[in-house]
C-alpha cells in the first residue's frame, strides 16, 4: 500500500501541485495542500475502485481540500498570479505586450462562472482530457466538452 502511494506521488506529485497552483495562486498553499492531498489518498486508498484514473482521483481529492481551505480562510477561489518572473531574452516591449494579453487572458477567465473557470485552468494547466473534467465533476465527458467550448466561446467574445 505504502509504495503505491509513493509511486503514484513520484508520477502525479508535480501534477497535482500544477492543478492546485491553478486554483490558489500560491506556492506555500499548493505544495500544503498537494502534501495533504497524498495524506488523504493513503488514508483512503482501500476506498479506491479504479472506476476513474489515478490522477482524476487525485484532483478530486486535492480539489475537495482546496475548497474546505476556501471555507477555513473565507476568501475567493483564485487570486491573479503574480508574474514578476520576466524572460529576459525578448525585448523588453514584447514582455509587456505578451504580459499584457496573459493579464487580459486571466482576468477574463477569472470572470468567467466558477465551473466553467475551473474547466478551463483543468484543461489548460492540469492538461486533463474531458473525460477526466467530466470524472471529478461527476458529469459526462460531453458536458466537460461543451462546458469548455462555451467558456472558450465567452472569452474569444471579450
Amino acid at each position: 500500500m505504502a509504495d503505491d502511494i509513493k509511486s503514484y506521488y513520484e508520477e502525479y506529485g508535480r501534477k497535482v501541485y500544477l492543478y492546485l497552483m491553478s486554483l490558489c495562486s500560491d506556492t506555500d498553499t499548493a505544495e500544503e495542500l498537494t502534501q495533504d492531498t497524498f495524506y488523504q489518498a493513503i488514508h483512503s486508498l482501500s476506498k479506491y475502485r479504479g472506476e476513474c484514473s489515478v490522477y482524476t482521483w487525485l484532483c478530486g481529492i486535492a480539489k475537495n481540500l482546496w475548497y474546505r481551505e476556501l471555507r477555513r480562510q473565507k476568501r475567493t477561489p483564485i487570486a491573479e498570479p503574480d508574474y514578476t518572473e520576466a524572460d529576459l531574452s525578448p525585448p523588453p516591449d514584447e514582455i509587456a505586450e505578451l504580459r499584457n494579453s496573459k493579464m487580459n487572458l486571466l482576468k477574463q477567465i477569472h470572470e468567467l462562472p466558477e465551473t466553467e473557470k475551473e474547466i478551463v485552468l483543468l484543461r489548460a494547466t492540469g492538461e486533463l482530457s474531458f473525460r477526466e473534467i467530466g470524472e471529478i465533476f461527476s458529469k459526462s465527458e460531453n458536458w466537460a466538452r461543451v462546458t469548455f467550448y462555451r467558456a472558450k466561446q465567452k472569452l474569444k467574445k471579450e
